[in-house]
């Protein structure tokens, strides 16, 4: 109490100086304008407009002394005539004017609200001045001028004094609740940490774009969302959720039987098709959309020249999901080698001692066990294909979507930003259905293998059939990247793709000309990676293993940024923290939180897929000996859940490296991004340099993910070695 009757004395305190001297400074103004009347009243309307040059939105009307009354002559306009018929009869305006009578400056006590032309026709709250125009005798008013001053600085003022009077009372409260109310104040200083940051790097944001949605040229209106519900972009919807149901489906199949192939055979080149598998998220996500034009668009070297097919058509839903699906999978395969690795083979091996098939064993033990990974595979690769706007902004040809629909609004010739939020929205309804239905299996069931230190061998479920065609379907599969990343390579050192195939090396001067962009684009994906990884770690296991008041909220919001399309993310991102009390646009801090907040869902999703795996009584136990939660955290959970750390980590890093939607409206000259230069590159029909770009981008990515592997080095708790039956 003591606490908030100091803040509210302090907030009152600043408030009362601020506005006295705003107030005073504007008299002062005012007064001085008016003393400077010319003496022809001719002039008096040109006169007039001066005042805004000297308080800035301000407007003046001047009133004429007739028939003892003053009267509206000079300077009025619809607003201010308005304001006039309104409250011009009003006791304080009478009491006003008689003051003027008697030469008397008055400033109106009560604000009024004025419908004002300079503020975009939204109502603007104005302080109002009566200063007397005085005679040359100096004892007579020859009339009287009504200064209309917005106040929207000291509203601005206060407005950001009240929001850090009321953050300074809800941190303290925080952590007095922390501290002196809890069991465990390290668990709860972590829960609220993270409730900080997903409340003001994701709902705030979000509560923006929600606003927006619902005004129209400044006044709240529903206008936009009946728009959205209309037939033309219900279409559209239908075709998102086609897009993301036929991706999703196909990525998680191909996901799941590369990552089986990895994980629980004897297959002998695991890590060679575990960094080729990959490979797609190391690049823009547009670049295979443009090596798939290439190769099998109209004119495309494959389909035209070589094999003379003049009706094929890769434009549409089959094409974008051929697409999206070889971009795409890698996240089903990244998911799901996690949860196949935590596995403890003791289960399966008691199968087989059991008498029971190979068949039998994975369709009864491994498959179920492996669900959770597979659901979040499925659900994550779903609600990134409805994100996704640069691929199907290049293949859907008659196949519309909602992503490009609000991309399009956004950036198009409208620049409706609420139009843009509106169809986002929609976007959320199908993912967090996917999002629920998930969770809900998940509850229901209990997938616990690991209760003590896990198995090192496993047996190997696969006849020498099925890896046969497990291994010719994964090679199929990479050999078809290669094809495409061998088109990026190919472009690198061709003169002008699809003109002129002659070898050259002047694109390679895109290289020296993109120099701070590469560098500013490694250095803030190093930053994001690990901050990501921590975080997805420490939420999932809060959200796991602790109960706490909003757990569920906590875990919705982290789980909301990878359904919104990156355009909204960076248009919100700047409306939201281009004012106070955040003013990061321009700085290098809010591209490296989109990242983090971008990317948390799937760091998020790999830490709870593990953890479902790992029996509590591991931890219990370490509590009992004493541990805190962050030794607990740093030796125990750390070390089990290793894959999904490691995962949550290299795929930060390269959507980091690789991001566009949002990117592109966050840059600034001192932090420019690799991708938005291939871009512009990519735009202008530059194929040449673009495809320098993108294969200095993979070379880098492939560095960094390399060097990241050795630094992080598997412990052997996961690893297993293959026992064959």
């Amino acid at each position: 109490m003591v606490f908030i009757a100091a803040d509210l004395w302090i907030y009152s305190s600043l408030m009362g100086s601020f506005t006295a001297f705003v107030e005073e400074k504007n008299h002062d103004e005012v007064t001085l304008f008016v003393q400077t009347a010319p003496e022809e009243k001719g002039e008096y309307a040109q006169w007039l407009k001066g005042i805004e040059g000297i308080i800035p939105g301000s407007a003046a009307v001047y009133l004429d002394y007739r028939d003892h009354e003053f009267v509206p002559t000079v300077g009025m306009t619809a607003a201010t005539d308005a304001l006039w018929r309104e409250a011009g009869g009003s006791a304080a305006f009478r009491q006003a004017l008689e003051s003027s009578y008697y030469l008397e400056t008055t400033k109106l006590r009560d604000r009024y609200q004025v419908r004002y032309d300079l503020a975009g026709g939204a109502r603007t709250k104005v302080d109002i001045y009566f200063v007397p125009v005085i005679a040359d005798n100096g004892y007579e008013a020859l009339g009287t001028v009504m200064v209309l001053v917005p106040s929207t600085g000291i509203l601005g003022f206060a407005r950001l004094l009240r929001i850090f009077a009321i953050g300074a009372a809800i941190v303290f409260v925080a952590i007095l609740w922390a501290v002196m109310l809890t069991r465990d104040p390290v668990t709860s200083f972590m829960v609220l940490g993270l409730m900080t940051i997903v409340l003001v790097f994701v709902a705030y944001p979000l509560i923006e774009a929600l606003r927006l949605s619902f005004m129209k040229d400044g006044r709240f209106s529903l206008e936009t969302w009946k728009l959205g519900l209309s037939p033309t972009y219900i279409v559209a919807l239908w075709g998102s959720l086609k897009l993301g149901v036929a991706t999703a489906t196909a990525s998680t199949i191909i996901g799941f039987m590369i990552a089986f192939l990895v994980e629980r055979t004897a297959f002998k080149r695991k890590r060679l098709v575990s960094v080729l598998a990959t490979m797609p998220v190391i690049s823009p996500p547009f670049s295979l959309s443009l090596s798939i034009i290439l190769l099998f668009g109209n004119n495309g070297l494959i389909t035209t020249q070589l094999l003379k097919m003049k009706a094929f058509s890769i434009y549409g839903l089959g094409g974008l999901t051929v697409v999206q699906t070889i971009s795409m999978f890698p996240i089903a395969f990244l998911t799901i080698s996690g949860v196949l690795k935590q596995i403890d083979s003791t289960v399966e091996d008691a199968s087989l001692d059991l008498s029971a098939t190979r068949w039998q064993t994975f369709r009864s033990i491994t498959l179920p066990l492996a669900t959770p990974g597979i659901l979040s595979a499925w659900m994550l690769v779903f609600t990134n294909s409805l994100a996704d706007f640069a691929n199907p902004q290049l293949l859907a040809g008659s196949l519309r979507v909602l992503s490009t629909e609000a991309y399009m609004i956004v950036t198009g010739r409208t620049n409706d930003l609420g139009g843009g939020a509106m169809l986002s929205f929609l976007l959320l309804l199908p993912t967090l259905t996917a999002f629920m239905v998930q969770r809900f299996w998940v509850a229901r069931k209990s997938f616990v293998t690991v209760t003590g230190k896990p198995s090192t061998t496993l047996a190997d479920l696969t006849s020498k059939r099925v890896r046969t065609f497990l291994a010719v379907v994964t090679y199929l599969v990479i050999g078809f990247i290669m094809l495409l990343y061998l088109t990026i390579v190919v472009g690198a050192f061709v003169k002008n793709w699809g003109i002129d195939y002659s070898f050259t090396l002047a694109n390679w001067k895109a290289v020296s000309d993109s120099w701070n962009a590469i560098k500013s684009t490694v250095l803030l994906a190093l930053i994001a990676a690990p901050t990501a990884g921590l975080l997805s770690m420490i939420a999932a296991m809060l959200i796991v293993r602790k109960n706490f008041p909003g757990k569920r909220i906590l875990e919705v919001l982290m789980m909301t940024p990878y359904a919104i399309p990156g355009t909204l993310v960076g248009i919100s991102y700047i409306i939201a923290f281009n004012k106070p009390p955040l003013m990061l646009v321009g700085t290098a801090a809010i591209i490296v939180i989109n990242y983090v907040i971008r990317e948390l869902p799937v760091g998020l999703e790999n830490g709870i897929t593990a953890l479902h795996q790992i029996d509590p009584s591991i931890e219990e136990a370490a509590h009992d000996l004493g541990a805190d939660v962050p030794t607990v955290f740093r030796t125990i959970v750390l070390p089990l859940v290793r894959p999904a750390f490691i995962s949550s980590m290299s795929y930060t890093f390269v959507r980091a490296m690789t991001a566009v939607s949002a990117i592109i409206f966050l840059i600034s000259a001192k932090w420019y991004h690799l991708t938005v230069k291939i871009l512009s590159y990519s735009e202008n029909i530059r194929f040449g340099l673009a495809s320098v770009l993108c294969t200095v981008l993979i070379i880098i990515v492939l560095g960094v993910f390399g060097l990241m592997q050795l630094l992080v080095k598997d412990e052997k708790l996961t690893r297993k070695s293959i026992a064959l039956r």
